[in-house]
């Protein structure tokens, strides 16, 4: 099976407090606490390792909260690389409580050193052609001189051939949507952000249609929400959209990362077309949405259903 590489520009240590409820102003004792190391590619990977097959994720930890996202990740064996930086690893705190909307507080992002930018480069010329690598989440610093050996090992990847799906934003979507990735998957705000504000009063199939002619990437998958998800290829240029499982949603974070993981599985493994991947996708994304944050990621059960 193809090797999978995620690769989270922006770690983060995360903790969940949970409250019967609680009011500005004054001091909250939490009823329980969980932790977990989070990212988007973190997320992906954890997901990609439940469906099967070879998949390692590449971060930067820092400090002494990136030696425990480190500790965890060991613990729960999940495959990770780790180019370890001079900033401590950003914290994340998750807010819970009772009919409250859930809430996350992040610290500074931080970017990676760049010797750890170096190291990730190496390791990306070092993997085999057959491989895939997945850019994931917000990267602090990716436009910035330090990250030039970064984007040449990725320009570097294209031109082997070698599969790269990317669903990022900022000036990481920014510069990597003028390449011919296979797949780039990002949600409708992050889409929007890639047109003038006129132009958004478009439709996003005629920005589908738009994409294509302006960028090289070969597949584009929109979502929005519970709302339908738009997907193109470039070689047809002719937008399609599925509408997701009604569910009754208790934490979307985390949906878009199940998501993507199961798009890359049925892509890479199942080799099937964009659309059936897709369809393979929605269930599971949705499944996730309907459970509490940190109860985890879709059950063994309901990936048997969808196998």
């Amino acid at each position: 099976m193809k090797p999978i590489f995620t690769l989270t520009g922006n770690l983060l240590w995360e903790k969940k407090l949970t409250f019967p409820d609680w009011a500005p102003g004054r001091t909250q004792r939490a009823a329980a606490e969980s932790f977990q190391v989070g990212g988007k590619g973190i997320n992906v990977a954890r997901m990609l390792a439940h469906l099967g097959g070879p998949v390692t994720a590449l971060g930067f930890p820092g400090g002494a909260t990136g030696a425990e996202c480190i500790a965890w990740l060991r613990a729960k064996k999940i495959p990770f690389r780790a180019f370890r930086t001079a900033a401590p690893t950003r914290i994340g705190i998750v807010v819970c409580a009772g009919q409250r909307r859930e809430t996350t507080f992040f610290s500074p992002d931080q970017p990676p050193a760049a010797a750890a930018l170096r190291g990730c480069a190496g390791f990306i010329d070092a993997r085999p052609r057959r491989a895939a690598l997945a850019v994931c989440g917000s990267f602090p610093g990716f436009d910035k001189p330090a990250a030039a050996p970064l984007r040449a090992a990725l320009d570097r990847w294209l031109a082997r051939e070698s599969f790269l799906a990317a669903d990022t934003y900022g000036p990481a979507l920014a510069w990597l949507a003028t390449r011919p990735l296979d797949l780039v998957k990002i949600n409708r705000q992050e889409f929007d952000a890639l047109f003038p504000f006129a132009a958004r009063r478009s439709s996003v199939s005629a920005r589908l249609r738009r994409a294509c002619e302006r960028w090289p990437v070969r597949s584009w998958i929109v979502t929005d929400g519970p709302r339908p998800v738009w997907f193109v290829e470039k070689k047809s240029a002719v937008p399609a959209c599925l509408a997701p499982p009604r569910v009754r949603e208790v934490s979307a974070t985390g949906s878009g990362d199940v998501f993507l993981a199961c798009v890359l599985h049925a892509l890479l493994h199942r080799r099937v077309t964009l659309a059936h991947a897709v369809t393979f996708a929605l269930p599971l994304a949705a499944a996730h949405a309907s459970r509490p944050r940190v109860a985890g990621l879709v059950t063994n059960k309901l990936l048997k259903l969808r196998s």
